[in-house]
Order: structure tokens, then C-alpha cells, then sequence
């Protein structure tokens, strides 16, 4: 099963591999009005030099989680405040002769899902912004068509030419993904994602302000980022708001899923133990209680 798991992983980042850094699959070309208003922004000049550059975001999306996820079951293997999650010394993880740390099965197993999570949304938006191939509003800041030779300078005329831009072809192809938005997606994604994960993890009293306070911080600068788009005309609102429901669907379809196996597994586990303690309990005596703290916690795993 393992290495079934990490054949589709392999095989989604591929993808992005062929989505992100390759001219394999291009957008549609779609046409433009002259002098579109909404299409005439001002060119806000490379992503390098927006407030939230990609290196910025690219950093934090992929290293805040690996960071996160592993200090905190770290921090939880340590100090014992979830000892139920760690009632084995070892974990059979690939057959008869691999064993596990619990902590480590656990942390790979977050940081792979949030992973895949990450790979599917930029899977998501990348086929999104290739089918549509929405125009951004600096497009035609970008495109420079010569209104003169499109006959154009006096009617309004719609223009589907694909030599109608005399700008960088890079630039105008960049120019032509607009929607939906991938950073607003990925930002979101993260956010949520990890906002579920810490907490259904800080269970303590010194956590009850403070990781509320942390999870609102991740998911208010995931908005401010997709706010950031559209103030400097990157992208519309409609890619953003979009961006942001395709990345806060597939956090919430994955931490739903991963729950309800977990949940399954765990309801499984209890009519194991409660089996074996009536089994076990003499004649006459009172039965343990099923549903013990110890044994509930073990179907939060």
C-alpha cells in the first residue's frame, strides 16, 4: 500500500513538473476588446518585484508546514501530552521487517498528505487557468497591440488575432492565466490545512489562546495575499475568490477523509478492547466502561 501511495505522489508532481516548468500544455487564446477597460491596467511589472514575491510564498507554503507539522509531534513525543497516541514502542509500517517510530509514522504521514494536497492544487488551478485562459488586467499593458494596424482606433472592435501582441511572448502568456488565482489558492490551502491540523493537536490550557491566535494569523495572511493580487492588478476578483475556493476545498475534502479513516479505524479498535475486557473480567465483577478517556482518544488518531 505504501509504495502504491508514493506512486501517485511521484506521479502528481510530475504533473506539476509539466504544468509549471515545461511548454508542454499552453493556454487558450482568447481574444480581447480594443482598449478594454478592465484589461488596461498598468503593467505591475515582474512577480519578483510584488510585496509578496513567489521565493516569499513558494518558502512558506513548502517549508512552514515540514517545520510545523514535525516540531509539534516533537514537542508532543517529548513531553507526553498525548501519550495515547504513542502506546506502542514501534509501528509495523511495510511488511514483517519495517518498523517505525510512531512519531515518525505520524509526521510523514501529515507532512505526505499536505504534500499531495499542495501538488492537487497547483494541478487544479494550473488546468483552470489552461482551459480558460483568462486575460489578467494588465493584459493589454502587456499584449502593446497596434490599434493602427488592428483598425481599431475609433470603433471598439473585438480582436481574437493571435499576432494582434507585439509585447514579450513570455510576458503574454503569463499574461493570458489569469483565473483562477494560484496564489490565493496555495495560501489558503496551507492555511486551512494546517490550521485544522494544530488544532485537533494543542489540546493543552496554555494552547487555547495562543494556537486560535496562530491558526487566525495563517488564515489572514492568506487572504491579505490574494488581496495583495488584486491591488496591484495581477488578477481579478473572481480568480481570487475562485483560486481561494478551489485551494479551501481540497484542505477541508482532505482533513474530512483522512477524519473518517481515522475515525473508522479507531471505532474498530474500541470493539477490539472492549471484546477483550469482557472477556477478561472475571464472573461477578463490574465491566470496564468501553468508552474509557484512554480508549476514546485512541479514535482520534
Amino acid at each position: 500500500m505504501l509504495y502504491f501511495q508514493v506512486v501517485i505522489l511521484v506521479a502528481t508532481l510530475m504533473l506539476v513538473y509539466y504544468c509549471e516548468f515545461t511548454d508542454t500544455f499552453r493556454p487558450v487564446l482568447q481574444g480581447f476588446q480594443c482598449k478594454d477597460p478592465a484589461l488596461s491596467k498598468p503593467d505591475p511589472g515582474p512577480e519578483q518585484s510584488s510585496r509578496v514575491q513567489p521565493v516569499v510564498l513558494y518558502s512558506v507554503v513548502w517549508g512552514l508546514p515540514v517545520v510545523l507539522i514535525s516540531g509539534v509531534e516533537l514537542v508532543l513525543f517529548l513531553l507526553h501530552n498525548s501519550a495515547h497516541l504513542y502506546d506502542q514502542d514501534k509501528v509495523v509500517m511495510v511488511g514483517d521487517c519495517c518498523y517505525v517510530n510512531p512519531m515518525v509514522r505520524r509526521t510523514f504521514r501529515f507532512i505526505g498528505v499536505y504534500a499531495f494536497g499542495l501538488f492537487s492544487t497547483d494541478i487544479f488551478v494550473n488546468a483552470g487557468q489552461l482551459v480558460t485562459g483568462s486575460l489578467t488586467p494588465h493584459f493589454l499593458s502587456v499584449c502593446q497591440p497596434n490599434y493602427t494596424a488592428l483598425s481599431c482606433q475609433d470603433t471598439p472592435l473585438f480582436i481574437s488575432q493571435s499576432e494582434a501582441c507585439t509585447g514579450p511572448t513570455p510576458d503574454v502568456m503569463r499574461a493570458r492565466k489569469s483565473f483562477p488565482c494560484k496564489e490565493a489558492a496555495l495560501s489558503l490551502y496551507t492555511a486551512l490545512y494546517l490550521t485544522v491540523y494544530v488544532m485537533s493537536c494543542v489540546s493543552t490550557r496554555a494552547g487555547r489562546l495562543s494556537a486560535p491566535l496562530f491558526c487566525l494569523s495563517l488564515l489572514t495572511l492568506a487572504l491579505l495575499t490574494g488581496f495583495n493580487r488584486v491591488a496591484e492588478y495581477r488578477n481579478h476578483w473572481s480568480d481570487v475568490i475562485t483560486g481561494q475556493a478551489v485551494g479551501g476545498a481540497i484542505a477541508a475534502f482532505l482533513v474530512r477523509a483522512n477524519t473518517s479513516v481515522r475515525w473508522e479505524h479507531g471505532n474498530k479498535i474500541m470493539k477490539k478492547v472492549y471484546l477483550l475486557c469482557i472477556l477478561q473480567t472475571p464472573r461477578g465483577s463490574q465491566s470496564p466502561a468501553p468508552y474509557s478517556h484512554s480508549t476514546l482518544m485512541v479514535t482520534r488518531i
